[in-house]
Formats: structure tokens, sequence, C-alpha cells
């Protein structure tokens, strides 16, 4: 082997070449059990994101009581699994079509927000999966609702819709704890009812409408009678009154409303201009045109 050295060239004897080729060697044998090392630690290792926890599965002993917190944790490359699960509220809807008390096909939407019980999470991992939201929470919600929906009629649905709303929310909160689930709020987010329940509602309105009509009308013709009645009270109260006066005073009455009456026409057309007035008994001089 030849090599540089200052101005020339220098042969490397056998043994300095056995020493590099060493030299060598073990440096690649040390980079791979580098290599071979980094990756048995790094998969040796694994993370929990915030919100979340992890149920270790182990081959040999299958699911393993204890939950794994938040952080970066140890487990047996191979042998060991971790299973991640979000335990943070999330929220689902769930559409049900049911039957009211009166039979009334209703439409009921429900809004949960759901959580695991952190303690319970390899029970649920082991009994239900990690989509136990998908196998538990459409089912219990279909049977809870029709169960309190057929407690009440289409009319007390729209009534009594926060004590319907508590009813199921006590329920479904007492089924889901069986199924280690933690219900943090449970509300009914869309209501509505059939066709033909809907046309006889407004049937309904529209007579009610009319009946107040009729009422009104009846009630403005009843006042109108009675106000007649009443006013005709009183013009025979005035007309018995005007009469006992006659009967009492004579014709003075009488003349003392014609005087009355006449100081109130001279009044009116004093105000006039177009009167004059000639006084009686006396000659008045009128300039007419020759």
């Amino acid at each position: 082997m030849c090599v540089v050295s200052g101005g020339g060239h220098r042969h490397l004897s056998k043994t300095e070449v056995a020493v590099m080729a060493k030299l060598f060697e073990s440096i690649g044998k040390l980079g791979l059990a580098l290599a071979i090392g980094g990756g048995v630690v790094n998969s040796a290792l694994f993370n929990v994101d915030a919100g979340h926890r992890a149920v270790i599965f182990d081959r040999f002993r299958g699911v393993q009581d204890a939950v794994v917190g938040e952080g970066t944790h140890f487990l047996i490359p191979w042998v060991q699994k971790p299973v991640i699960f979000d335990c943070r509220s999330r929220p689902r809807n769930v559409p049900v079509i049911t039957g009211s008390k009166d039979l009334q096909n209703v439409n009921i939407t429900l809004r949960i927000l759901f959580r695991p019980v952190t303690t319970q999470l390899p029970r649920i991992f082991t009994s239900i999966g990690e989509d136990y939201d998908e196998r538990v929470l459409p089912s219990i919600t279909t049977e809870v609702l029709k169960a309190v929906v057929a407690r009440f009629d289409a009319g007390e649905l729209i009534t009594q819709r926060e004590l319907v709303s508590r009813q199921v929310s006590e329920d479904l909160t007492e089924r889901a704890s069986t199924f280690g689930l933690i219900l943090d709020d449970v509300s009914l987010t869309h209501l509505t009812f059939g066709k033909e329940f809907t046309e006889a509602v407004e049937m309904k309105q529209v007579a009610q409408q009319e009946a107040e009509r009729a009422r009104f009308v009846v009630e403005k013709a009843e006042q109108q009678k009675q106000a007649a009645i009443i006013s005709a009270e009183g013009d025979s109260q005035a007309a018995l009154l005007i009469a006992n006066s006659l009967m009492e005073a004579g014709d003075g009455l009488v003349e003392l409303r014609k005087l009355e009456a006449a100081e109130d026409i001279a009044f009116q057309l004093s105000r006039s201009r177009n009167v004059t007035y000639l006084p009686s008994g006396q000659g008045t001089l009128l300039q007419l045109p020759q």
C-alpha cells in the first residue's frame, strides 16, 4: 500500500496495513452496535400526550391492570405494546327516531359530551375495544330515549322539554356508567314531529285564532248592547226628569229653554259679518243707488 508523505511516496508495510484494517473494522462494528442499540432504546420508549392514558398489552400476560399516565415511559420491545386512549371530553351527536305516548313519530338528536373513566381503561379495552364510543353510545342512547319519550305525549314533549332533557340525562348517565363512561353533558339539540302532527298543530292554531276572533266579535256586540241599554236608560231618565219639571213648573221651563236658545242664536249671529241688525220702530235711511 502506498501513501503520500512529504514530498514523496512511501509504501506501508503489511503490519501497518493490518492495523489499519482492524481499526476500520472496529469502527464499523462500533457504529453498527450504536445503531442497533439506538433502535432498541427507541423501540423501548413511548410517549403519552396530555389528556391521554395508555394501557399496556403484554404478549405473555395479556392486558396489564396499571394505567400509564402522561409522559415518556419504557417498555419491553416486541413483548409489550402500548394502547393510547384519549381521556378528554369529546362531543357526539346521536339521532334517534322514536314514538311518543300518543303514538306520534318524534325525531330527536341528542348531543353528548363523554370521556372514559381512566381507572377502567383496561376493562374497557378488554371487553369493548378501542372504538368503545362507536359500540356503546348509539345503542344505549337509543334505548334510553325511547324509554323516556314514551312517557310523554307530543304536547308534553314541547311544553316540558326541560323535564324530558333532565330525565334523559339522568337515565343515560346511569346507563353509561356501567360501561365505564362519564357523561359531562347531555342535551336535546333537535326535536321535530311527523308531517301529520305538524299539519294538525297548524290547523289547531288556525282554529284557535278563529275562535279568539269570534269571541272578540261576541264580546264587542255584547258591549255595544250594554252601551245601547245604558244610553236608552239615560234618555228615559232624562225624559222623566223633564216631564216632572214641566208638571211642577208649568210653561216656565219651556220659556226658559226658548230664551237660552235665542240667546245662543243671537250670540252666533253677532259674530257673523254678513248679518246687519235694524232697530225696530225707527226709520232707517239706506243709501240706495239711483
